[in-house]
């Protein structure tokens, strides 16, 4: 049964922890079937419905799929098998370009935001029952939101903003529903989904965003919920632009009952304007984080949405952590009062070198993407080998299977990092990597 491997268990709980441990150990593969559920109730002699239930629990945990009567088989990248596991391990001398990591030289120094912080709490320490948001920075974000033109809404604050995309898909759909998503998109909510025991619907990104015939089919095909990228997407650099984002709203307002999310955790780092889609559906949310911007340990994003939205989150919040810890919410408020960070400048400083990299890339033949943040997105024929031949050559890049589930191979290239002496020779070995320099010698 399953080459040498035996599923094991008299309990459906056993009989999936069995199943999970295996994919874990590499033993069983994505894509392998697993054994019909009554011969496998009859293998290990049991009820027929105790294999069901841990079939069923391994759905709902996006560790298997269920393809009518082609049976039960691993996903083809489980939940217990995370793309950050498809990372490059970069050897000494090898430059790190993959990492998706701010450039720490455009984050604002901590010491005088924490030691206020630090000083507000003693003269108001924060104590079981407490408002979990702080008054102060709820006024503050609500008033920069509302300057970008987001719809009114009560605010939350969660640890960053994968935990605000949790929380908010928990607390309106259930295992089974499907996700529009965008393709290529952020790896880590592409793991989150499945995990949740929901279905990514892919949707393709150009520059200006989801591309609206694909967002139409998704939701068409019963997507119950969207997720759109509004700057500096991940990891392409799209960014909704305003016709784009009428075009969006448009689309969205004929499924009013579709829950939309919007994420902006390029707030801080890009100097295009957000065009939101908020309030265009009956229940929304909209994530703003301050990873990008401030460093990925000061962990805090805000969160706003409709207001039964955002009471469902605060609600299940309190019965988990409770709160995002005080003394972070205000060295974000003494950070954002005190302008710690120019979005103009540091967006500049990373599209100079984005724009650099691109015209390189495009003056040897590689086309490339990467309208905002710091990413740009090159398209390959061998994802494996072009990530493979540019380690080879001194640069690490992040391989397009992290972020990709029905578009074309990629990778992805963090400029964060990059001088401007690193510029011509990254396009080089990208330019040999992808063997775009032989092809133009045969035009």
């Amino acid at each position: 049964m399953l080459g040498e491997y035996r599923i094991e268990g008299r309990r459906a709980s056993e009989i999936a922890a069995s199943v999970e441990r295996a994919i874990g150990a590499g033993e069983l593969q994505p894509g392998e079937v697993l054994p019909p559920l009554r011969e496998l109730a009859v293998y290990l002699e049991v009820n027929p419905n105790t294999v069901a239930s841990a079939y069923r629990t391994l759905r709902d945990r996006g560790v298997i799929e269920t393809a009518g009567r082609r049976g039960s088989r691993v996903r083809p990248r489980p939940a217990n098998t995370a793309r950050e596991a498809l990372r490059v391990d970069v050897p000494a001398g090898v430059r790190d370009a993959s990492d998706g990591n701010p450039d720490p030289t455009l984050l604002p120094p901590l010491e005088r935001a924490l030691a206020e912080a630090a000083a507000r709490s003693v003269r108001r320490p924060v104590l079981y029952g407490t408002p979990t948001v702080d008054e102060d920075l709820a006024a503050f974000a609500r008033s920069a939101l509302a300057a970008d033109g987001v719809t009114e809404g009560p605010v939350a604050i969660t640890s960053g903003s994968l935990d605000a995309l949790e929380r908010v898909l928990t607390v309106h759909l259930r295992p089974g529903d499907t996700v529009a998503v965008e393709d290529p998109g952020w790896g880590s909510l592409l793991d989150l989904i499945p995990a949740l025991g929901l279905r990514p619907a892919p949707v393709g990104v150009d520059d200006e965003g989801p591309l609206p015939e694909e967002l139409a089919h998704a939701l068409h095909g019963g997507a119950r919920a969207v997720v759109v990228t509004d700057r500096a997407q991940n990891p392409t650099g799209a960014a909704v632009s305003r016709a784009r984002a009428d075009r969006l709203r448009a689309l969205l307002a004929d499924h009013p009952d579709v829950l939309l999310i919007e994420d902006d955790h390029g707030h801080g780092i890009v100097d295009l304007p957000l065009h939101p889609l908020s309030g265009v559906t009956d229940r929304w949310a909209l994530v703003r984080s301050t990873a990008k911007a401030y460093g990925p340990d000061l962990r805090l994003a805000v969160l706003t949405g409709d207001p039964e939205t955002v009471d469902r989150v605060r609600g299940r919040q309190l019965l988990g952590p409770g709160w995002v810890s005080h003394l972070l919410q205000d060295t974000v408020l003494h950070l954002w009062r005190t302008s710690a960070v120019d979005p103009t400048a540091v967006a500049g400083a990373y599209g100079r070198r984005r724009d650099a990299l691109i015209r390189a890339l495009g003056e040897r033949g590689v086309p490339a993407r990467g309208r905002s943040g710091m990413n740009v997105w090159v398209p390959v024929p061998d994802e494996t080998g072009a990530v493979a031949r540019l380690l080879h050559s001194g640069w690490a890049v992040a391989p397009g299977a992290r972020f990709r589930l029905n578009s074309p191979p990629g990778i992805r290239i963090t400029v964060s990092g990059l001088a401007d002496e690193d510029i011509v020779p990254v396009a080089d070995a990208v330019m040999a990597a992808t063997g775009a320099g032989e092809s133009r010698r045969y035009e």
